[in-house]
């Protein structure tokens, strides 16, 4: 589903990602974990398309697509979604407001009907109650005033609400107590456990794969995967740290 294949990225000149290969299959959930510094964000915000961040070799496919080919914009409606580690404030902008405009942008870029208002409420309620959240929350701008933990909340109501088929997810776990934790990690699986999905889960730490269960674990160290194996490299990480661990 996503094929990444000898990635090299620049930020600002200086070489960050120095050939990244992976692979994740559609129906599977793969997590990325490495030390500060290694690419983790960086190889989501190129897959994203965010400007400033220069491909300067290799490729990046989704279903047979030139992923890197495509605008930001281009890439979302073909169903890739970020997760940011730190989701941003926009005063003046309700999230009602925010969610049901991103979404009809995708619809109409799909030749899709668009929905009403009436039936994207109803659905934004059901994605709302479905993580425990008050969906009065959502006539605030968006996560002004929010604690960590409501923002991420949050995000993943819009990812339920906009339902897409791949999600790379930067440190979703970022800030989280023990209970948004399993929220959390409970509405990944809902949402993105399925056929024809997948996602790609960033993390420092392995309490958030206890709750997904990702079907491959990655480390990726100065800029490249060193190592990969299941949810039981993530706890000798978690154990041993990754100079001890990854080598």
């Amino acid at each position: 589903m996503l094929q990444i294949e000898n990635l090299h990225a620049t930020v600002a000149d200086k070489p960050i990602l120095n050939g990244v290969s992976l692979t994740v299959p559609a129906g599977e959930v793969h997590a990325i974990m490495g030390p500060n510094g290694s690419g983790k964000s960086t190889l989501a915000y190129v897959l994203a398309g965010r400007p400033g961040y220069e491909v300067s070799e290799g490729s990046a496919s989704f279903d047979g697509q030139d992923l890197l080919a495509l605008e930001p914009h281009e890439r979302a409606a073909a169903g890739l979604f970020l997760g940011f580690q730190y989701p941003v404030e926009i005063p003046g902008v309700s999230m009602l407001q925010f969610l049901r405009e991103s979404l009809n942008a995708q619809r109409r870029a799909r030749d899709e009907a668009e929905l009403s208002g009436g039936e994207f409420i109803r659905l934004a309620k059901e994605q709302a109650a479905a993580l425990g959240m008050d969906a009065e929350m959502l006539k605030r701008p968006v996560n002004v005033g929010f604690s960590g933990g409501e923002k991420k909340r949050a995000e993943m109501v819009q990812m339920g609400i906009m339902s897409p088929r791949f999600a790379v997810l930067d440190e979703t776990d970022s800030g989280l107590d023990i209970d948004a934790l399993r929220i959390v990690g409970e509405g990944i699986n809902r949402i993105m456990r399925a056929p024809g999905k997948g996602v790609l889960l960033i993390t420092h730490y392995e309490r958030l794969l206890e709750h997904v269960r990702p079907d491959r674990v990655h480390v990726l160290q100065a800029g490249r995967i060193t190592r990969s194996g299941d949810i039981e490299l993530a706890r000798t990480l978690e154990r041993e740290g990754y100079a001890e661990a990854a080598a």
